[in-house]
């Protein structure tokens, strides 16, 4: 559908049809600012409590956003039969993003689209079913919490940018613009390999070093070691993108993680430009210092966590290429081991993961 056949259809009295598949933090945020708008939008969440709250009472946002947002139009625990959906945002955890497409997909009216949030390179995984043509990057800049069923709260600020697969249609990307963008600015970008991979890189270090601590970002960067180390995983991801032949983008259109990624002299010495990178990643720390895992909280609610799709995707496409990245394997396994009981998350799993993967290196 191009831009003027939408403008068209909303002259007519016609509204986008979103079903959101989801309603943990960023989902949550999105479909009550989003059920605030024009749009008409339906929740699937196979999550009882959450179910419950959103009929009985509807989205709830404290902080910033409290008093903003909806109700959404229909709750729903199973997919819908209908097939005249224009979006299915997918707002669930990455381990469960493609059984939730695959459930969602016959639910899209002919022109609709898939909208992945997750983090991590799911727009690949869901294309091998979907096709490209009805998938679309949406690349969260942001971050969210759900304080209890229903209720949730912004913790870092930012928007979203939209791109699409090689091979898929970005013809109706500004259509899902104007439905975004009461949540936050969006851009279109035509580089979404560049966007994705350049998130990945900061979910490695922040996301997967979150989940170890059991602590929120801010506090855990104030650390020298903890920032080397986001520093090193970075700096893996980096060497992996290339191999990938990945162009990076700016993260927020401001952190160049090319510039970022550490040099050969600065992993064996104190130099300016180092210190100068600890600095930057301090300013990351405060800007996102409310920011909590996602992987975190998955694991305290007995899920699955998402490190394959972070560390562990990292982990794989160095094999392909014949790459070492120590640090992101070790952060894989330990994320894994807390995950089975085997550990529990707090500091000390930070400072092992420096000392058995940077022995006699200084922070």
């Amino acid at each position: 559908m191009s831009a003027a056949s939408v403008k068209h259809a909303r002259s007519a009295g016609k509204t986008p049809r979103i079903l959101l598949v989801g309603a943990g933090g960023i989902g949550g945020v999105v479909g009550s600012l989003v059920a605030g708008g024009s749009a008409k939008l339906d929740v699937l969440t196979t999550n009882g409590a959450i179910a419950e709250a959103l009929r009985e009472r509807g989205f709830r946002l404290r902080g910033d956003d409290a008093g903003r947002g909806g109700k959404p139009d229909a709750v729903l625990s199973v997919p819908p039969e209908s097939r005249d959906y224009d979006w299915v945002l997918l707002a669930v955890q990455p381990p469960q993003v493609e059984q939730a497409a695959r459930a969602a997909l016959p639910a899209l009216a002919p022109h609709g689209k898939l909208v992945c949030f997750q983090n991590g390179l799911c727009e690949e995984r869901v294309a091998r079913f979907a096709g490209p043509e009805r998938v679309v990057g949406g690349v969260v800049a942001w971050g969210a919490s759900m304080i209890e069923p229903g209720v949730y709260e912004r913790t870092s600020a930012g928007g979203f940018s939209l791109g699409v697969l090689p091979g898929g249609d970005a013809s109706r990307l500004p259509e899902l613009a104007r439905v975004l963008e009461v949540v936050g600015p969006v851009t279109i970008t035509q580089n979404l390999a560049g966007v994705r991979w350049s998130k990945l890189a900061i979910n490695c270090a922040v996301s997967t070093l979150g989940t170890l601590a059991g602590e929120r970002l801010g506090a855990i960067l104030r650390l020298r070691f903890v920032r080397r180390l986001a520093l090193e995983i970075v700096s893996e991801v980096v060497q992996v993108a290339r191999a990938e032949g990945v162009q990076l983008e700016k993260v927020a259109g401001t952190v160049d993680l090319t510039w970022l990624s550490l040099s050969a002299d600065e992993r064996m010495k104190a130099s300016v430009s180092l210190a100068t990178k600890h600095t930057l990643m301090l300013a990351v720390g405060a800007r996102y210092r409310r920011m909590r895992s996602s992987m975190l909280a998955a694991l305290e609610r007995g899920r699955e966590p998402a490190v394959d799709f972070l560390n562990g995707e990292v982990v794989e496409r160095a094999a392909r290429h014949g790459i070492s990245v120590p640090i992101n394997a070790r952060a894989r396994e330990l994320v894994w081991a807390v995950a089975r009981g085997e550990r529990r998350s707090r500091r000390k799993l930070l400072r092992e993961l420096w000392e058995t993967t940077r022995d006699g290196v200084p922070a």
